[in-house]
């Protein structure tokens, strides 16, 4: 009797060295080989955006064509924040498994660190980006009220116009205030806390413009309700051909919204090409050509890596944009 308290205690000092052993090879929760399982359990999409807007319904598009390959749910986690740097910011400082993800806005990395804080920003070296997905143009429109039929009209109106914007920081805003300097058009600019807002004063005369994304103004663009003067993109959008782009109207103003999907830095590469696989799966299919098609958008299906080339590109050619021209997105000089 006096021996098995011995015996335990040699066996619980045994155990846990065994444990620290597997510990030490990576074959506990958390270890290197455990990637081997992913999935294990459902892997979370986070969208830094109300349900119902672009981004959303993009991350819903791609979860359910990534959920199937995958083999487990992947469900959108939608946390309103900060122009998407609440749920982005979150998603970084989870466990690099591969089980959280972000879909991330491009204006985010490019643009917003132009208007708030250096503690605010987004910096795209926190993450792995797993694969571009789409891009989303915007387009100036005008009320008819207004009696700008295209650029050259705003330009030649001699007088200051009311113009909107899908909100501080957004692509939105910058495309309009470099294009209105470059142009020599003043103005006074109203803020809205999306684009829908934006076209809705347009539609109520509130204001006489606003820059807002393609898919939201389509059909008031089709009814005649609003009139398309130019698109930011660096080509005419196939969707509407005979809208010019900024560029071939005279001005340096290449603006566009381009997501991407990520994951925390230092995921496994297993983990990150099984990821990559179920997103490459998605592009294929009917259901997600036709989800592009409807909502407008112009696949920007590229590596991870061509994400991060491109949008540090972007963000350095926006800083350097207002720079010259003294703008301010925050409202404060």
């Amino acid at each position: 009797m006096t021996h098995f308290p011995l015996r335990r205690t040699m066996f619980t000092a045994a155990s846990a060295i065994t444990l620290f052993a597997l510990t030490a090879c990576g074959n506990v929760a958390g270890g290197a080989t455990n990637s081997a399982k992913f999935p294990n359990g459902p892997v979370n999409l986070a969208v830094g955006q109300a349900p119902g807007g672009s981004t959303d319904l993009i991350a819903r598009a791609i979860s359910e064509g990534a959920s199937k390959s995958l083999g487990t749910p992947m469900p959108v986690v939608n946390k309103p924040g900060a122009n998407g740097a609440l749920a982005t910011k979150e998603v970084a400082a989870k466990a690099a498994d591969g089980q959280n993800l972000v879909l991330i806005n491009a204006s985010l990395i490019t643009i917003t660190p132009l208007a708030v804080a250096a503690a605010e920003a987004v910096n795209i070296d926190d993450f792995d980006i797993v694969a571009g997905l789409s891009q989303d143009d915007y387009v100036l429109v005008a009320s008819p009220a207004s009696g700008f039929k295209t650029i050259k009209d705003v330009v030649g109106a001699g007088r200051s116009v009311t113009f909107g914007t899908a909100g501080v920081g957004t692509g939105s805003q910058l495309a309009q205030a470099v294009l209105f300097k470059q142009a020599q058009v003043k103005g006074t600019d109203v803020p809205f806390d999306s684009g829908k807002p934006a076209l809705t004063a347009v539609l109520g005369n509130q204001v006489e413009m606003a820059t807002v994304q393609l898919g939201e103004a389509m059909s008031q663009i089709q009814a005649g309700k609003v009139v398309p003067l130019l698109v930011f993109s660096e080509e005419r959008n196939s969707f509407l051909p005979d809208t010019p782009t900024a560029k071939e109207s005279g001005y340096d103003v290449p603006v566009a919204q381009y997501r991407a999907i990520a994951a925390p830095k230092g995921t496994p590469q297993d983990v990150k090409d099984k990821l990559l696989a179920a997103v490459q799966d998605t592009f294929k299919s009917d259901a997600y050509k036709d989800f592009n098609k409807k909502n407008l958008l112009t696949p920007k299906e590229i590596s991870g890596a061509e994400v991060v080339t491109q949008w540090k590109d972007y963000a350095a050619k926006y800083k350097a944009l207002i720079e010259k021209y003294d703008i301010s997105l925050s409202g404060k000089k």
